[in-house]
């Protein structure tokens, strides 16, 4: 099968253009941080720090930054020492990927700690290198006994609220590595390419938060050049390189990775964009996301292009990336009595659901960028999520969900549990028929975190079309709190080797806990 999304991609002199309109250089200049240039002295640098993706039982990739065209080299061994190292001999990085390269792995060994270190050559003196840059990663595990623990979250520099050195940065990320989980879930909203970073605000008690600030942080992002500096805007922050030096991660996008709200073939009704063509801006962002994450399907060498795929964890859990932005038809009121494009798309639809039945794992994780039954408005009658607050039968998008909700039920598919983020708030739903509109269906939960590092919101209205009974929530109690008013929040997921037994905690930044509840394996529905 072949997925295409409905964002046509922009012929190369497009993107040439974009990139060629802005430029790379930080306000605030920091060490190691100054953009790529072909006049440098010295050997190459990586001073932004590595990466690993979509890590299974078997395989990785691993993602670096030069301050110049070189070599990637990859080494692994199973000790600090890399005594027995193996290498792997990656691309060549130059301006075409703004200087970014990812290598994939394959043959590790399952259940184990990886190290690794990336070496930078210089491609005309392969002797001439840089300094190595470390991190290490668990490959998943081969026997269930293993047990699996994972963090999730999402939303991060949104609404204004940058890095700040004032309080330490991204401390969250510090707290999140410390716990040292097998990988992080991103779901979605990893920049926020509409959204001005100034170097401060004034906070309603008076307090001001200080930004660090780059220049393409300083308009909405339009051009390729400008994308590239919002997703490099997040590697200024130590706390965030080091996480990512520990803890490997699965990455999804949502709309902020484009514009507020984006769905495909839009034309923009607003002044602060000279390109109006949606289509155009979520192809840049698509190429800069592409070179600023190792996402497996992305990658050159052995990926279609697509967002959605399946991250297979050993016996006990898959991950099913969803892609609720790049197939999904127009925001509106949503209420069609007939939608077969909905918010997946229909090939989408299909690919999840064949892939859920093939699957063999305990725990099946669907990982979406947006929330079920939470209802997310667009404006005052267009609605942007699935749940358009018409709490009768399924009609609009909730057609397709319905769809897919009988699906499982009917295939007796057990373990299924969906993690989101994108409302700036955490919350517990659990989803039961009985309390449903729509019956045909098994009982299950839905679990929501997030923000990282951006503004808190109030929460959303449920809709009753699937019956959630709202188990948990936190939330503040006004629009855009910032991280010096309320903390930021991230969940845990921890599956037990011997019971099969998956524990999901609610976490508040500061070591809180705020909600814990364990579900049984081979359920259909919990």
């Amino acid at each position: 099968m072949s997925y295409r999304p409905r964002i046509p991609s922009p012929d190369r002199r497009t993107v040439l253009r974009g990139s060629l309109a802005a430029s790379a250089a930080l306000t605030l200049p920091l060490a190691g941080a100054a953009a790529p240039a072909f006049a440098l002295s010295g050997r190459p640098r990586a001073g932004w720090g590595v990466q690993v993706g979509d890590v299974t039982a078997s395989s990785a990739l691993v993602w670096v930054r030069a301050d110049r065209p070189a070599r990637m080299i990859v080494e692994t061994s199973a000790t600090e020492s890399f005594r027995r190292a193996r290498t792997w001999y990656g691309p060549l990085v130059g301006p075409g990927t703004d200087f970014t390269g990812t290598t994939p792995l394959h043959g590790l060994p399952a259940g184990e700690q990886v190290h690794y270190r990336v070496t930078l050559a210089d491609p005309d003196d392969p002797r001439r290198t840089g300094e190595p840059v470390y991190g290490t990663f668990r490959t998943a595990p081969a026997r269930r006994r293993d047990g699996v623990r994972f963090l999730w979250s999402g939303d991060i520099a949104g609404q204004g609220w940058g890095i700040n050195p004032d309080i330490g940065g991204y401390v969250v990320y510090d707290e999140m590595r410390r716990l040292d989980p097998d990988f992080f879930l991103c779901s979605g909203d990893n920049i926020y390419a509409d959204g001005v970073i100034e170097p401060s605000v004034t906070l309603p008690d008076g307090r001001v938060w200080r930004n660090i600030t780059t220049e393409e942080k300083a308009k909405v992002a339009e051009t390729l050049a400008e994308y590239r500096g919002n997703f490099r805007y997040n590697l200024l922050d130590d706390n965030l390189k080091k996480f990512n030096a520990q803890v490997p991660s699965i990455i999804q996008w949502d709309d902020h990775e484009v514009r507020n709200n984006w769905y495909p073939g839009q034309i923009l009704d607003d002044a602060r964009y000279t390109e109006k063509n949606v289509n155009v801006l979520a192809a840049r962002s698509m190429q800069a996301f592409r070179e600023y994450f190792p996402v497996s399907t992305l990658h050159a060498s052995s990926g279609d292009g697509r967002m959605h795929r399946v991250v297979r964890h050993g016996p006990l859990l898959d991950v099913f990336v969803l892609d609720m932005r790049s197939f999904r038809n127009a925001n509106s009121p949503g209420r069609q009595p007939d939608d077969t494009t909905g918010i997946l798309g229909a090939e989408q639809l299909r690919w999840l659901k064949h892939e859920l039945s093939r699957s063999r794992a305990v725990w099946k994780v669907i990982a979406a960028d947006m929330p079920l039954g939470l209802v997310v408005t667009d404006g005052a009658t267009n609605f942007e999520a699935v749940a358009q607050g018409d709490p009768g039968a399924p009609l609009g998008r909730e057609l397709q969900i319905a769809e897919l909700l009988r699906f499982i039920k009917h295939r007796r598919i057990t373990g299924t549990v969906w993690l989101t983020a994108d409302v700036h708030y955490t919350s517990a739903q659990h989803y039961a028929p009985e309390r449903a509109a729509f019956k045909d269906f098994a009982p299950f939960w839905e679990f929501v975190s997030g923000p990282l590092a951006a503004g808190g919101f109030p929460a959303n209205a449920l809709d009753n079309t699937f019956g959630p009974d709202q188990v948990f929530l936190r939330a503040p109690d006004r629009a855009n709190v910032s991280p010096m008013e309320s903390p930021q929040f991230f969940g845990e997921v921890d599956i037990d080797g011997d019971s099969g037994e998956l524990t999901v905690r609610l976490r508040a930044q500061g070591g809180s806990v705020l909600f814990t509840t364990v579900l049984q394996p081979g359920r259909v529905g919990q």
